[in-house]
């Protein structure tokens, strides 16, 4: 049976989604300080690892990290609507560098842009 992870090209372009969108987050005047390390290399991987295993990928998130709690991990954070902005600008190029269908972007926007206001915890 084929996931959306098969159908999308798999890690590599799980990989080219996060790898631009972090490209854009080091650079992110609002984004990067809710970031401690100085490395974003470790981040990126978590993330990577994240975004396979939703898609139907290998389980080596939950392996590793356990159950997501995207809440409870991203409550430590001022998340506010300007966040969610500048994380969805930076996901979008993200998308926009992977070799994508309409349809398989639209599916993962979808998806990404729930999550954005969904991890909002501090209002404007």
């Amino acid at each position: 049976m084929s996931t959306f992870y098969d159908e999308i090209g798999g890690m590599e372009t799980i990989r080219t989604i996060v790898d631009t969108f972090y490209a854009g987050v080091a650079e992110d005047e609002v984004l990067r300080p809710m970031y401690e390390e100085e490395d974003l290399g470790p981040a990126a991987d978590r993330f990577a690892l994240f975004l396979a295993q939703y898609w139907g990928g290998p389980s080596t998130y939950g392996e590793q990290r356990g159950h997501p709690r995207l809440r409870m991990r991203h409550a430590p954070f001022r998340v506010n609507p300007a966040a969610a902005s500048h994380w969805l600008k930076h996901f979008r190029a993200g998308l926009d560098a992977a070799d994508l269908t309409p349809e398989q972007d639209e599916q993962f926007w979808a998806y990404v842009t729930h999550a954005a206001q969904f991890l909002v915890n501090t209002p404007e």
